[in-house]
């Protein structure tokens, strides 16, 4: 069968600037609205306000609609950006609180068996947990969102981190909510991250009984949150969705770290945004008014961090089920309102642009409390394994620290079909041998994330030893697979390929070669055909949205995310290297695939192949580093 062709223009057109942009800097009369309308702490529960309005939920989906619409890149226009990057004013990538008093964590040396699991391992079964102590929250953090490398070429120098980020920008930021650690706090304690540092910034110290009450034993919290001016600085309105990426790269590192720890996680995507704000102390900062149009100025206030979520860490074999009191929750959450917190936020940048519809996009995805019924443990489930002999016994920490963004891939290195099956098996929800359908999210580190599977992947192989070039499909949650083979060409195969695993629902779609086509709807970028295999993923999106509410929308690139996170490590187990792939032409996939409407959307794609190693660029140390902000 021919590969389907897609109509694609030669060339492209430069991106646009905003329009209006120029003269909405010089107006001195706009209007606006509050960004962080919710940043005052009320005693009543913000369950209250989780039904709403029939009116005010469509209103957000709407918006959600609209800016996902008019972020999408186009053959014949990218989403709007700036037309160059204004480097005097690039973000610090470093936020600190000046004044707050800094605790330096430890420095784990180079791991062992006894230190750190191989990293196959960890996908079969947790090791068993160690204590909560000032060396495993060093190893936690050092593992998962610490700097990784210094890189420097010429005059520049930069840094490097556990956890990926699109440009290397890192909106992403951390947060320790803990009880008392000797040798660190002798009281629960708020703190910041400073990964330049590799230590904390104490924020406050907080009544952390109340919480103890409440979470599973030996137990914390581990927040998230983003700000949206460090990746708007170069990618403009599509930003928000690049944010929302990271923050599930985040979750994955934070929950890879805590697997070789023998400590399971899990989001309490319960919590609503007000207690997430109230419980990173987030609303220090200064209310953010939206302008009616893009601006360009002096706005510090845009540098406030929107909180994402919180993960709740525990020893893996403490508990069998928990069920999260959000009731008692929020009320021990009502207690920080009497804390001090110290440090005020460093500025980031001397001058700014407001993409407006990210903020209004911000404002209508943010959740109200959900008050989920049951525990929200799951049996752990290993995933599907043909043979541990591809992953050449590396550990867990030679895997997460040595991760890297691949710039250029080297266009001739190919990977077994053998070895092309167990990276996809590692890339399933549900694990294996549960003897139902892929759905649920039990395995590694998918199980961090706490709603059924909603993010599928259409693959472009370009050389897989045994394999076909062509189109494939990996059906992640098999459920979709009834509605996503009507929504899509009916000339496509749908069978399974040769010598594919059972429990692996991937399925060849057609033959031929895809390199350019996947070069071209990847921005035109090489990078996407010049590896072993790209892939675009693709959400159940409208329906979702529909029936969960806005708030799902930042949920969707979290769990694209989570799975870019183990693509990436999958690669460089194996011997190669990844790269996710921000831009892409969203509509143009949709009609290779032959879908039509909102119901299924393409939001992340990425390559994985032989990296090509730039001999110019040196690797330094990531501690200690140079004296450096960038």
């Amino acid at each position: 069968m021919p590969l389907i062709s897609c109509r694609i223009p030669v060339s492209l057109h430069q991106s646009r600037l905003p329009t209006g942009a120029a003269a909405a800097a010089a107006s001195s009369a706009r209007k606006a609205i509050p960004i962080r309308s919710m940043s005052t702490w009320s005693s009543q529960p913000s369950s209250t306000r989780e039904s709403g309005s029939k009116e005010a939920n469509e209103a957000s989906i709407a918006q959600v609609l609209r800016y996902h619409n008019q972020t999408k890149h186009s053959f014949n226009n990218y989403a709007r950006g700036p037309r160059g990057l204004d480097w005097t004013n690039q973000p610090n990538p470093f936020r600190r609180y000046a004044a707050a008093p800094l605790i330096s964590l430890l420095h784990p040396p180079s791991p062992n068996s006894a230190e750190s699991p191989l990293y196959a391992e960890v996908f079969s079964s947790l090791p068993s947990p160690k204590s909560l102590c000032l060396s495993t929250i060093s190893r936690l953090f050092y593992d998962s969102l610490a700097l990784s490398a210094w890189k420097t070429a010429g005059a520049s120098t930069w840094s490097l981190r556990v956890n990926p980020s699109s440009g290397n920008l890192h909106p992403t930021e951390a947060y320790l909510i803990s009880p008392p650690i000797e040798s660190l706090c002798s009281h629960g304690f708020v703190a910041h991250y400073a990964p330049k540092e590799h230590s904390l910034e104490i924020r406050a110290e907080v009544p952390f009984e109340s919480l103890a009450r409440i979470l599973p034993k030996n137990s914390f919290l581990v927040g998230l949150s983003s700000i949206f001016w460090r990746e708007a600085w170069k990618y403009g309105e599509r930003a928000f969705r690049y944010c929302n990426h990271d923050v599930g790269h985040a979750i994955a590192a934070v929950a890879m770290a805590a697997a070789g720890l023998g400590w399971d996680v899990k989001v309490l995507d319960g919590l609503g945004y007000a207690e997430l704000e109230k419980l990173m102390g987030l609303d220090c900062f200064p209310n953010f008014k939206i302008p009616d149009r893009s601006v360009k100025g002096r706005m510090p206030e845009i540098e406030f961090e929107h909180p994402d979520c919180v993960l709740l860490v525990f020893p893996s074999s403490s508990l069998v089920e928990y069920n999260v009191d959000y009731n008692e929750l929020i009320s021990a959450i009502s207690e920080l309102s009497v804390v001090e917190w110290k440090g005020k936020p460093n500025l980031l940048s001397k001058e700014h642009v407001c993409w407006d519809i990210i903020y209004r996009t911000a404002e209508a995805v943010k959740k109200p409390v959900t008050m989920v019924e049951g525990s929200i443990i799951d049996p752990f489930q290993s995933s599907g394994v043909l043979g541990e002999s591809c992953y050449k016994g590396f550990n867990l920490r030679d895997i997460v620290r040595k991760r890297r963004s691949a710039v250029d891939m080297d266009g001739h290195t190919g990977i077994a079909k053998e070895t092309f099956y167990q990276i996809l098996l590692h890339c399933m929800p549900s694990g294996s041998g549960s003897g139902l359908k892929h759905g649920r999210q039990l395995a590694l580190p998918f199980r961090a994330l706490c709603w059924e599977c909603e993010v599928d992947a259409v693959l472009f192989v370009h050389r897989v030893v045994g394999l076909p070039s062509g189109f494939y499909f990996l059906v992640r949650n098999e459920n979709h697979f009834d509605g996503i083979r009507k929504a899509t060409r009916p000339e496509f195969k749908w069978e399974k390929p040769d010598g594919c695993p059972d429990g692996l629902p991937l399925y060849e779609l057609a033959r031929g070669d895809c390199q350019e086509l996947s070069k071209r709807l990847s921005c035109h970028q090489d990078i996407a055909s010049d590896g072993c295999f790209s892939l675009g993923m693709i959400a159940h999106f409208e329906p979702i949205l529909g029936g969960k509410r806005a708030w799902m929308y930042p949920r969707l690139f979290w769990e694209s995310g989570v799975l870019g996170q183990v693509l990436y490590l999958e690669a460089h187990a194996v011997g190669i290297s990844a790269t996710g792939i921000g831009c892409f032409f969203d509509d143009p996939v949709h009609e290779v695939l032959g879908l039509d409407g909102p119901e299924y959307q393409s939001i992340y794609h990425f390559t994985v192949g032989g990296a090509v190693v730039d001999k110019c660029i040196m690797s330094l140390p990531a501690y200690p580093g140079p004296n450096l902000d960038a």
